[in-house]
Protein backbone atom coordinates (compact mmCIF):
# COMPACT_ATOMS: atom_id res chain seq x y z
CA UNK A 1 0.00 0.00 0.00
CA UNK A 2 1.44 3.34 -1.06
CA UNK A 3 0.16 6.57 0.53
CA UNK A 4 0.62 10.19 -0.50
CA UNK A 5 0.31 12.67 2.38
CA UNK A 6 0.18 16.41 1.77
CA UNK A 7 -0.18 19.59 3.77
CA UNK A 8 -2.37 22.20 2.06
CA UNK A 9 -2.18 25.91 2.77
CA UNK A 10 -3.97 28.57 0.70
CA UNK A 11 -4.97 25.94 -1.90
CA UNK A 12 -1.32 24.92 -2.45
CA UNK A 13 0.68 21.87 -1.40
CA UNK A 14 3.37 23.19 0.95
CA UNK A 15 4.74 19.82 2.14
CA UNK A 16 4.26 16.27 0.94
CA UNK A 17 5.52 12.74 1.49
CA UNK A 18 4.96 9.38 -0.16
CA UNK A 19 5.58 6.14 1.71
CA UNK A 20 5.18 2.46 0.96
CA UNK A 21 3.71 0.18 3.62
CA UNK A 22 3.90 -3.59 3.39
CA UNK A 23 0.88 -4.17 5.61
CA UNK A 24 -2.65 -4.64 4.32
CA UNK A 25 -5.08 -1.74 4.49
CA UNK A 26 -6.15 -1.29 8.15
CA UNK A 27 -9.77 -1.74 9.10
CA UNK A 28 -10.03 0.53 12.16
CA UNK A 29 -8.64 3.77 13.58
CA UNK A 30 -6.33 2.00 16.04
CA UNK A 31 -4.56 0.19 13.18
CA UNK A 32 -4.20 3.46 11.21
CA UNK A 33 -2.38 5.30 14.04
CA UNK A 34 1.17 3.98 13.32
CA UNK A 35 0.74 4.57 9.58
CA UNK A 36 -0.49 8.14 9.99
CA UNK A 37 2.24 8.84 12.57
CA UNK A 38 4.85 7.52 10.13
CA UNK A 39 3.53 9.85 7.41
CA UNK A 40 3.42 12.86 9.76
CA UNK A 41 7.01 12.49 10.98
CA UNK A 42 8.81 13.66 7.78
CA UNK A 43 6.26 16.48 7.46
CA UNK A 44 7.06 17.64 11.01
CA UNK A 45 3.42 17.27 12.12
CA UNK A 46 1.83 15.89 15.24
CA UNK A 47 -0.41 12.90 14.56
CA UNK A 48 -4.06 13.97 14.15
CA UNK A 49 -6.95 12.31 15.93
CA UNK A 50 -8.20 9.57 13.62
CA UNK A 51 -11.98 9.35 13.66
CA UNK A 52 -14.28 6.68 12.26
CA UNK A 53 -15.13 9.22 9.53
CA UNK A 54 -11.50 9.12 8.32
CA UNK A 55 -11.41 5.31 8.35
CA UNK A 56 -14.65 5.10 6.34
CA UNK A 57 -13.39 7.64 3.78
CA UNK A 58 -10.11 5.74 3.38
CA UNK A 59 -12.01 2.48 2.93
CA UNK A 60 -14.60 3.92 0.51
CA UNK A 61 -12.65 6.54 -1.42
CA UNK A 62 -8.96 5.75 -0.67
CA UNK A 63 -8.55 9.31 0.59
CA UNK A 64 -9.37 11.46 3.60
CA UNK A 65 -8.89 15.02 4.82
CA UNK A 66 -7.91 16.14 8.32
CA UNK A 67 -8.87 19.69 9.30
CA UNK A 68 -6.99 21.78 11.90
CA UNK A 69 -9.70 20.75 14.40
CA UNK A 70 -8.47 17.13 14.10
CA UNK A 71 -5.12 18.08 15.66
CA UNK A 72 -4.67 18.51 19.40
CA UNK A 73 -1.87 21.05 18.85
CA UNK A 74 -2.55 24.24 16.92
CA UNK A 75 -1.55 24.09 13.24
CA UNK A 76 -0.95 26.81 10.69
CA UNK A 77 -2.28 25.07 7.56
CA UNK A 78 -5.74 24.57 6.06
CA UNK A 79 -5.82 20.77 5.79
CA UNK A 80 -3.81 17.56 5.81
CA UNK A 81 -4.78 15.04 3.13
CA UNK A 82 -3.95 11.37 2.69
CA UNK A 83 -4.50 9.43 -0.51
CA UNK A 84 -3.88 5.73 -1.11
CA UNK A 85 -2.46 5.03 -4.54
CA UNK A 86 -4.33 2.31 -6.42
CA UNK A 87 -2.58 -1.06 -6.41
CA UNK A 88 -1.23 -2.13 -9.79
CA UNK A 89 -2.58 -5.47 -10.86
CA UNK A 90 0.23 -7.86 -11.59
CA UNK A 91 -0.01 -9.84 -14.79
CA UNK A 92 0.84 -13.51 -14.50
CA UNK A 93 4.22 -14.52 -15.92
CA UNK A 94 4.01 -15.95 -19.45
CA UNK A 95 6.21 -18.44 -21.16
CA UNK A 96 7.36 -17.98 -24.76
CA UNK A 97 4.09 -19.45 -26.11
CA UNK A 98 1.67 -17.08 -24.39
CA UNK A 99 0.78 -19.58 -21.68
CA UNK A 100 0.98 -18.87 -17.97
CA UNK A 101 4.35 -20.01 -16.69
CA UNK A 102 4.28 -22.56 -13.86
CA UNK A 103 5.16 -21.17 -10.45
Amino acid sequence: MRIWAKVIENQKIVREAVQEFSSARPLDAREWVPIVASLCKPLDLACPVILQKHVLELRSFSRTVFSPADFIEGVSFDRFEMEIFPEKKRKPARDGYGEEAPT
